[in-house]
């Protein structure tokens, strides 16, 4: 697994499978997202088979499948839902980890300082800083 941590309660991943989810729980995850649609891309594990050994592990889980290209304010908002009910550390997967960054950035953008988001996002291999920009010419 390639983990890369944004936050002390918030970490990215590119696709895992039901066998990484016992080195997660072994890590202290209390929960994992899935930010990624099933059969995005063919022998992709689907959420279900995942979401089933996540839960026998007792870890909390949540899908806010993601399509590739946009981020409807319904998914935002779910995705914000989902990180403010579930248990941390969380875990968010979907096909880089690149969609999970996005996700989170928009979600910290104006809670967290820029340059402490653009700090975050660099550190796990992860350039935000046009998102940041963007968002910064959108919402000031």
């Amino acid at each position: 697994m390639d983990l890369r941590t944004l936050s002390p309660t918030y970490s990215v991943s590119p696709q895992i499978t039901p066998e990484d989810i016992h080195a997660l729980a072994g890590a202290g995850f209390k929960s994992v997202m899935c930010n990624r649609p099933d059969g995005e891309e063919p022998g992709q594990p689907d959420f279900a088979s995942i979401e089933a050994v996540a839960r026998a592990e007792g870890l909390e889980v949540r899908w806010v499948p993601i399509v590739s290209g946009g981020v409807p304010q319904s998914d935002l908002d779910a995705f914000r839902a989902a990180l403010s009910e579930m248990p941390g550390p969380t875990l968010a997967y979907c096909r880089s980890g690149t969609r999970c960054t996005m996700l989170w950035t928009i979600a910290q953008y104006g809670v967290l300082p820029e340059a402490d988001i653009l700090k975050a996002t660099q550190s796990a291999g992860y350039d935000m800083s046009g998102l940041l920009a963007q968002l910064h010419q959108q919402m000031g």
